[in-house]
């Protein structure tokens, strides 16, 4: 049996992992078969990482990790978690594979995914000019023209952060009102590079190799236009990965997992969260990361006290 499984490739996970190895844990690191190293690896420059002033792509930087994580000690595994048993001292993680492991403490840091618009030329593009998060990717923007899609906070806060680098920032809403907060539709509609495209959802991102424009389709007569733009930026939202642990462990009204305080420890005794997971607000890879770290931290303290228990009812009582 394993002392701690890490499911989840992330910078969190990961970061987890290099922690826990060196605290010579032995962790065992389930990856996915597909996507390993999370949004990253859809990620081209990454500036804002600390550690890397010349910046660094986002694959290499995963692997970078990866590296680390697996010098220290920790076994990696590439395949999909299909179903968890997390309550008693021993965890189950089933894969797709059907092989099952079994372990005392559990981190679970699956990341989110940010919600896509699903049309023609957002996959070709991404990284190409389609983006979902603007504090990552804006400054790659400046003097360009640029349209964010949505219109709920999360739309108006990175409309206003990209009018930093733009030229011009163009907010396209399939409605005619917003769903954002009053405080943030006043500081949008007070900006002067801020223009509103109502009544209008993305039918194509357009360009081959790099972002063109946007086709657009009215939500009221349905005709189409084209809009000139050389970055899009989707604001729709996102999902904390949170399928495998339903019924399980305890969400919060956002959909992440609750944890204890600043702590990683959930509702169930041994299994611990970190990175996007649990934070609906930041989802940086810096802050996944220290998040990972406090995780493996949790673990080591949690596993020290199954010892000392152990240790003390291993003692036998002293009659006098």
């Amino acid at each position: 049996m394993r002392k701690v499984i890490i499911i989840g490739s992330g910078p969190s996970g990961f970061s987890a992992a290099i922690y826990a190895a060196r605290a010579n844990l032995e962790p065992l690191l389930i990856a996915s078969s597909v996507e390993v190293g999370g949004e990253l690896t859809k990620t081209t420059d990454v500036e804002n990482f600390p550690g890397f002033p010349e910046g660094i792509q986002g694959p290499d930087l995963m692997v970078k990790l990866q590296e680390q994580a697996e010098k220290f000690g920790t076994e990696v595994v590439y395949d999909d978690v299909v179903s968890l048993e997390l309550d008693g001292p021993v965890k189950k993680v089933e894969l797709g594979s059907g092989a099952v492991h079994e372990a005392s403490a559990v981190v679970y840091a699956t990341g989110s995914a940010y919600r896509k618009l699903g049309v023609e030329g957002e996959e070709r593009l991404s990284g190409h000019g389609v983006s979902w998060c603007a504090t990552c990717d804006g400054f790659f923007f400046r003097e360009k023209a640029i349209a964010v899609v949505g219109g709920g906070d999360s739309a108006m806060e990175e409309a206003t952060f990209l009018t930093r680098f733009a030229s011009k920032v163009y907010v396209i809403h399939r409605k005619d009102t917003l769903r954002a907060s009053k405080i943030m539709q006043e500081r949008a509609f007070a900006n002067e590079k801020i223009e509103f495209v109502w009544n209008s959802e993305v039918e194509e991102i357009l360009g081959e190799f790099e972002t063109t424009g946007v086709r657009l389709r009215s939500t009221v007569d349905g005709s189409t236009s084209e809009l000139e733009v050389q970055g899009v930026f989707v604001a729709i939202g996102n999902d904390p990965r949170t399928h495998l642990v339903h019924n399980k462990l305890e969400l919060t009204p956002e959909g992440t997992i609750w944890v204890d305080g600043r702590s990683s420890r959930t509702s169930l005794p041994g299994v611990f969260a970190a990175g996007d997971v649990i934070d609906p607000t930041y989802r940086q890879a810096a802050t996944a990361a220290g998040s990972g770290v406090v995780a493996a931290l949790d673990v080591e303290h949690f596993l020290a006290s199954l010892e000392d228990s152990t240790v003390e009812n291993a003692v036998p009582e002293v009659v006098g």
